[in-house]
Protein backbone atom coordinates (compact mmCIF):
# COMPACT_ATOMS: atom_id res chain seq x y z
CA UNK A 1 0.00 0.00 0.00
CA UNK A 2 2.79 2.56 0.83
CA UNK A 3 4.34 1.93 -2.92
CA UNK A 4 0.76 2.44 -4.48
CA UNK A 5 0.42 5.45 -2.22
CA UNK A 6 3.74 7.04 -3.10
CA UNK A 7 3.01 6.63 -6.76
CA UNK A 8 -0.39 8.37 -6.66
CA UNK A 9 1.15 12.21 -7.32
CA UNK A 10 2.88 10.46 -10.65
CA UNK A 11 -0.41 8.70 -11.91
CA UNK A 12 -2.18 12.35 -10.91
CA UNK A 13 0.84 14.55 -12.72
CA UNK A 14 0.11 12.14 -15.93
CA UNK A 15 -3.57 12.22 -16.06
CA UNK A 16 -3.45 15.92 -16.13
CA UNK A 17 -0.73 15.91 -18.65
CA UNK A 18 -2.97 13.89 -21.04
CA UNK A 19 -6.04 15.81 -20.03
CA UNK A 20 -4.18 19.12 -21.07
CA UNK A 21 -2.55 17.34 -24.65
CA UNK A 22 -6.63 16.24 -25.47
CA UNK A 23 -8.07 19.61 -24.65
CA UNK A 24 -5.15 21.51 -26.62
CA UNK A 25 -5.73 18.87 -29.86
CA UNK A 26 -9.93 19.97 -29.37
CA UNK A 27 -8.70 23.56 -29.32
CA UNK A 28 -6.34 23.29 -32.22
CA UNK A 29 -8.95 21.62 -34.43
CA UNK A 30 -11.71 24.00 -33.24
CA UNK A 31 -9.36 26.73 -34.42
CA UNK A 32 -8.70 25.49 -37.66
CA UNK A 33 -12.42 24.85 -38.49
CA UNK A 34 -13.15 28.14 -37.36
CA UNK A 35 -10.34 29.29 -39.50
CA UNK A 36 -11.92 27.96 -42.73
CA UNK A 37 -15.48 29.27 -42.10
CA UNK A 38 -14.14 32.52 -41.77
CA UNK A 39 -15.23 34.54 -44.34
CA UNK A 40 -12.56 36.12 -47.01
CA UNK A 41 -11.69 39.39 -45.87
CA UNK A 42 -12.66 42.21 -48.22
CA UNK A 43 -9.45 44.70 -48.83
CA UNK A 44 -11.50 47.72 -49.92
CA UNK A 45 -13.83 47.51 -47.08
CA UNK A 46 -11.04 48.46 -44.43
CA UNK A 47 -7.66 47.44 -45.81
CA UNK A 48 -7.58 49.58 -49.08
CA UNK A 49 -5.37 52.19 -47.35
CA UNK A 50 -3.61 50.59 -44.65
CA UNK A 51 -0.28 50.31 -44.78
CA UNK A 52 2.11 48.27 -42.77
CA UNK A 53 5.52 49.99 -43.81
CA UNK A 54 6.01 51.14 -40.25
CA UNK A 55 5.05 48.13 -38.08
CA UNK A 56 8.31 47.39 -37.29
CA UNK A 57 9.64 50.89 -36.23
CA UNK A 58 9.67 51.34 -32.28
CA UNK A 59 6.21 53.59 -31.59
CA UNK A 60 6.97 56.11 -28.72
CA UNK A 61 4.24 58.16 -27.22
CA UNK A 62 3.25 61.25 -28.45
CA UNK A 63 4.31 64.28 -26.58
CA UNK A 64 0.67 65.31 -24.80
CA UNK A 65 2.11 68.76 -23.25
CA UNK A 66 4.12 70.15 -26.14
CA UNK A 67 2.53 69.85 -29.89
CA UNK A 68 5.12 72.80 -31.39
CA UNK A 69 2.13 75.13 -31.87
CA UNK A 70 2.78 78.92 -31.11
CA UNK A 71 0.38 79.59 -28.14
CA UNK A 72 0.24 83.58 -28.99
CA UNK A 73 -0.74 83.66 -32.97
CA UNK A 74 -1.59 86.74 -34.66
CA UNK A 75 -5.19 87.20 -35.85
CA UNK A 76 -5.05 89.40 -38.87
CA UNK A 77 -8.17 90.88 -40.64
CA UNK A 78 -9.72 88.86 -43.03
CA UNK A 79 -11.26 90.10 -46.77
CA UNK A 80 -12.87 88.24 -49.56
CA UNK A 81 -14.01 89.25 -52.87
CA UNK A 82 -17.61 89.83 -52.77
CA UNK A 83 -19.79 89.88 -55.65
CA UNK A 84 -23.38 90.90 -57.06
CA UNK A 85 -25.86 87.88 -56.94
CA UNK A 86 -26.27 87.81 -60.74
CA UNK A 87 -22.08 87.49 -61.10
CA UNK A 88 -22.16 84.82 -58.11
CA UNK A 89 -24.64 82.57 -60.21
CA UNK A 90 -22.93 82.98 -63.64
CA UNK A 91 -19.25 82.01 -61.64
CA UNK A 92 -21.29 78.86 -59.57
CA UNK A 93 -22.18 77.99 -62.85
CA UNK A 94 -19.08 78.44 -64.82
CA UNK A 95 -17.51 76.57 -62.73
CA UNK A 96 -19.71 73.95 -62.18
CA UNK A 97 -19.63 73.43 -66.16
CA UNK A 98 -15.83 72.89 -65.82
CA UNK A 99 -15.34 70.34 -63.35
CA UNK A 100 -18.02 68.83 -65.07
CA UNK A 101 -15.85 67.93 -68.10
CA UNK A 102 -13.48 66.19 -65.24
CA UNK A 103 -13.43 62.61 -66.62
CA UNK A 104 -10.85 59.84 -65.35
CA UNK A 105 -8.14 59.60 -68.01
CA UNK A 106 -6.56 56.05 -68.72
CA UNK A 107 -4.90 57.53 -72.29
CA UNK A 108 -2.10 60.16 -71.04
CA UNK A 109 0.25 61.78 -73.91
CA UNK A 110 3.81 61.74 -73.32
CA UNK A 111 3.84 65.38 -74.45
CA UNK A 112 6.11 67.80 -72.11
CA UNK A 113 3.93 69.49 -69.66
CA UNK A 114 5.54 73.76 -68.03
CA UNK A 115 6.83 72.39 -64.80
CA UNK A 116 5.22 75.72 -63.44
CA UNK A 117 2.11 74.08 -64.08
CA UNK A 118 2.48 71.33 -61.71
CA UNK A 119 4.13 74.01 -58.94
CA UNK A 120 1.32 75.90 -59.11
CA UNK A 121 -1.29 73.27 -58.79
CA UNK A 122 0.58 71.75 -55.76
CA UNK A 123 0.25 75.06 -54.38
CA UNK A 124 -3.07 75.03 -54.31
CA UNK A 125 -3.27 72.08 -53.48
CA UNK A 126 -1.76 73.15 -49.95
CA UNK A 127 -4.25 75.81 -49.68
CA UNK A 128 -6.74 73.28 -47.88
CA UNK A 129 -7.74 73.35 -44.94
CA UNK A 130 -6.69 70.69 -42.19
CA UNK A 131 -6.89 69.62 -38.28
CA UNK A 132 -5.28 72.03 -36.09
CA UNK A 133 -3.57 73.46 -39.53
CA UNK A 134 -0.92 70.47 -39.12
CA UNK A 135 -0.86 70.38 -43.00
CA UNK A 136 0.25 66.32 -42.97
CA UNK A 137 1.12 66.01 -46.34
CA UNK A 138 3.62 65.79 -48.73
CA UNK A 139 3.09 65.55 -52.97
CA UNK A 140 5.93 63.51 -54.51
CA UNK A 141 6.19 64.14 -58.22
CA UNK A 142 8.13 62.14 -60.04
CA UNK A 143 9.64 62.94 -63.90
CA UNK A 144 12.54 60.55 -63.85
CA UNK A 145 11.55 58.17 -66.63
CA UNK A 146 13.18 55.29 -64.80
CA UNK A 147 11.68 56.07 -61.92
CA UNK A 148 7.83 56.27 -63.44
CA UNK A 149 9.09 52.57 -64.70
CA UNK A 150 9.89 51.09 -61.60
CA UNK A 151 6.43 52.43 -60.21
CA UNK A 152 4.52 51.11 -63.05
CA UNK A 153 6.64 47.97 -62.05
CA UNK A 154 5.51 47.61 -58.56
CA UNK A 155 1.85 48.76 -59.11
CA UNK A 156 1.55 45.91 -62.10
CA UNK A 157 2.99 43.49 -59.84
CA UNK A 158 0.22 43.94 -57.21
CA UNK A 159 -2.71 45.08 -58.72
CA UNK A 160 -2.35 41.57 -61.06
CA UNK A 161 -2.47 39.75 -57.99
CA UNK A 162 -5.36 42.07 -56.84
CA UNK A 163 -7.43 41.20 -59.71
CA UNK A 164 -6.98 37.86 -59.73
CA UNK A 165 -7.00 36.94 -56.25
CA UNK A 166 -7.66 39.92 -53.37
CA UNK A 167 -10.18 41.58 -55.10
CA UNK A 168 -13.13 38.66 -55.86
CA UNK A 169 -15.47 38.43 -58.53
CA UNK A 170 -17.80 41.07 -57.65
CA UNK A 171 -15.44 43.61 -57.76
CA UNK A 172 -13.78 42.68 -60.54
CA UNK A 173 -17.40 42.41 -62.55
CA UNK A 174 -18.40 45.41 -61.22
CA UNK A 175 -14.98 47.16 -63.40
CA UNK A 176 -15.63 45.43 -66.48
CA UNK A 177 -17.74 48.00 -68.20
CA UNK A 178 -15.02 50.48 -67.38
CA UNK A 179 -12.40 48.14 -69.16
CA UNK A 180 -9.94 48.48 -66.96
CA UNK A 181 -7.19 46.06 -65.61
CA UNK A 182 -3.80 45.71 -64.10
CA UNK A 183 -1.88 46.86 -67.04
CA UNK A 184 -1.02 51.02 -66.25
CA UNK A 185 0.57 51.81 -69.47
CA UNK A 186 0.30 55.98 -68.12
CA UNK A 187 2.45 54.89 -65.44
CA UNK A 188 4.88 55.45 -68.32
CA UNK A 189 3.65 57.66 -70.79
CA UNK A 190 2.42 60.44 -68.05
CA UNK A 191 4.95 63.40 -68.26
CA UNK A 192 4.52 63.42 -64.28
CA UNK A 193 3.51 60.96 -61.54
CA UNK A 194 2.12 62.92 -58.57
CA UNK A 195 2.33 60.48 -55.17
CA UNK A 196 -0.16 62.07 -52.32
CA UNK A 197 0.88 61.05 -49.07
CA UNK A 198 -0.59 61.29 -45.87
CA UNK A 199 1.56 62.07 -42.70
CA UNK A 200 0.27 60.02 -39.91
CA UNK A 201 1.88 62.35 -37.51
CA UNK A 202 4.84 64.87 -37.29
CA UNK A 203 8.03 64.71 -35.65
CA UNK A 204 8.71 67.94 -33.11
CA UNK A 205 12.08 68.75 -32.79
CA UNK A 206 13.03 66.90 -29.89
CA UNK A 207 12.38 63.69 -32.20
CA UNK A 208 8.70 63.15 -30.62
CA UNK A 209 5.77 62.42 -32.03
CA UNK A 210 3.41 65.14 -33.17
CA UNK A 211 -0.13 64.24 -33.13
CA UNK A 212 -1.88 65.33 -37.20
CA UNK A 213 -5.32 65.50 -36.31
CA UNK A 214 -7.83 64.35 -39.21
CA UNK A 215 -4.97 63.39 -41.12
CA UNK A 216 -6.69 61.17 -43.91
CA UNK A 217 -9.41 63.91 -44.16
CA UNK A 218 -7.16 66.72 -44.28
CA UNK A 219 -4.74 65.49 -47.32
CA UNK A 220 -8.04 63.80 -49.01
CA UNK A 221 -10.03 67.48 -49.28
CA UNK A 222 -6.07 68.71 -50.82
CA UNK A 223 -6.71 65.93 -53.31
CA UNK A 224 -10.04 67.10 -54.52
CA UNK A 225 -8.37 70.85 -54.58
CA UNK A 226 -5.98 69.35 -56.74
CA UNK A 227 -8.30 67.63 -59.21
CA UNK A 228 -9.94 71.06 -59.81
CA UNK A 229 -6.20 73.04 -60.29
CA UNK A 230 -5.61 70.48 -62.68
CA UNK A 231 -9.12 70.68 -64.52
CA UNK A 232 -8.44 74.19 -64.46
CA UNK A 233 -5.40 74.29 -66.26
CA UNK A 234 -6.40 72.09 -69.09
CA UNK A 235 -4.95 68.79 -67.54
CA UNK A 236 -6.06 65.28 -67.21
CA UNK A 237 -5.40 62.11 -64.85
CA UNK A 238 -7.07 59.02 -63.02
CA UNK A 239 -7.10 58.77 -59.04
CA UNK A 240 -5.25 55.66 -58.71
CA UNK A 241 -5.17 53.86 -55.00
CA UNK A 242 -2.82 50.86 -55.76
CA UNK A 243 -3.83 48.11 -53.37
CA UNK A 244 -1.07 46.70 -51.55
CA UNK A 245 1.59 49.21 -52.70
CA UNK A 246 2.60 51.37 -50.63
CA UNK A 247 5.17 50.17 -48.00
CA UNK A 248 7.00 49.46 -51.12
CA UNK A 249 6.45 52.71 -52.96
CA UNK A 250 6.99 54.55 -50.12
CA UNK A 251 10.48 52.67 -49.88
CA UNK A 252 11.50 53.54 -53.45
CA UNK A 253 10.55 57.02 -53.07
CA UNK A 254 12.26 57.05 -50.04
CA UNK A 255 9.97 58.65 -47.75
CA UNK A 256 9.60 58.67 -43.83
CA UNK A 257 7.60 55.71 -41.88
CA UNK A 258 5.40 58.28 -40.53
CA UNK A 259 3.82 58.64 -44.21
CA UNK A 260 1.70 56.87 -46.27
CA UNK A 261 0.44 56.50 -49.86
CA UNK A 262 -3.32 57.51 -50.24
CA UNK A 263 -3.57 58.90 -53.69
CA UNK A 264 -1.48 58.16 -57.09
CA UNK A 265 -1.99 60.63 -60.06
CA UNK A 266 -0.73 60.47 -63.28
CA UNK A 267 -0.92 64.02 -64.52
CA UNK A 268 -0.57 65.28 -68.55
CA UNK A 269 -2.17 65.89 -72.26
CA UNK A 270 -5.22 63.16 -72.96
CA UNK A 271 -3.74 60.82 -76.28
CA UNK A 272 -5.32 62.25 -79.92
CA UNK A 273 -7.44 58.89 -80.00
CA UNK A 274 -8.18 59.14 -75.86
CA UNK A 275 -11.47 57.47 -75.13
CA UNK A 276 -13.70 57.33 -71.82
CA UNK A 277 -17.11 55.05 -70.52
CA UNK A 278 -20.30 57.35 -71.72
CA UNK A 279 -21.35 57.48 -68.04
CA UNK A 280 -23.55 60.24 -66.67
CA UNK A 281 -23.93 61.62 -63.03
CA UNK A 282 -26.53 61.57 -60.66
CA UNK A 283 -28.56 64.51 -60.55
CA UNK A 284 -28.85 67.40 -58.07
CA UNK A 285 -31.74 65.91 -56.51
CA UNK A 286 -30.27 62.25 -56.06
CA UNK A 287 -27.14 64.10 -54.24
CA UNK A 288 -29.02 67.09 -52.01
CA UNK A 289 -31.14 67.51 -49.87
CA UNK A 290 -32.92 70.72 -48.74
CA UNK A 291 -34.58 71.64 -45.48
Amino acid sequence: MAFFSSLTPVFIAIICVLIGVILKKKNGERGKHETKSKPPSRPWVDEDLKDGSDHQVEEEEVDEEWQGFDENIAHVPFTAERYAEAEMIKRSQEFYELLNKRRSVRFLSDEPVPREVIDNVIRTAGTSPSGAHTEPWTFVVVQDPALKHKIREIVEEEEEINYKKRMGDRWVNDLKRLRTNWIKEYLDTAPYLILIFKQVYGKLPNGKKKTHYYNEISVSIACGILLAALQNAGLCTVTSTPLNCSPQLRVLLQRPANEKLLLLLPVGYPKHDATVPALTRKPLEDIMVFM
